[in-house]
């Protein structure tokens, strides 16, 4: 993500990485609108880094592909301020509605701990209708 962010800039609002999936908030310059070729190299350089261990389908053996990441990406515009919170919640939220931990700030694979310390969210926020605060499902 690093090396891609070099050399194809962009800006992290929110990012959550789970066991099987990844969610993100990011901001691309003025003018620049090329999703597709930041997540494709993400992708290829996050893969090219990990041993070949996952099992593979005969179509993707035969394509050369690895089994890490789906095929596609989801994009959403963002349209306001109250659309840009939920997404960056809902982001946070991941790991609690998958069950992999019981609060939002349990999880260290994400963003979460970042924006506590810049004073977006207070360290005991969880999300969701037990605390009040929606988020996009």
């Amino acid at each position: 993500m690093r090396s891609v962010r070099q050399r194809h800039p962009f800006t992290i609002h929110g990012w959550v990485v789970l066991p099987d999936h990844l969610h993100c908030v990011i901001e691309l310059p003025a003018g620049d609108a090329d999703f597709a070729t930041r997540w494709r190299l993400i992708k290829m350089e996050f893969s090219k880094a990990l041993p070949r261990t996952e099992h593979l389908s005969d179509v993707r053996a035969r394509r050369g592909e690895r089994g890490i990441w789906q095929r596609r990406y989801w994009e959403h515009l963002i349209r306001d301020d109250a659309d840009f919170r939920a997404h960056v919640d809902y982001v946070h939220i991941n790991p609690v509605k998958h069950g992999l931990v019981k609060k939002v700030s349990e999880w260290p694979y994400s963003t979460f701990p970042r924006l506590v310390e810049e004073g977006v969210y207070p360290v005991d926020w969880a999300g969701g209708a037990e605390s009040g605060v929606d988020y996009v499902e």
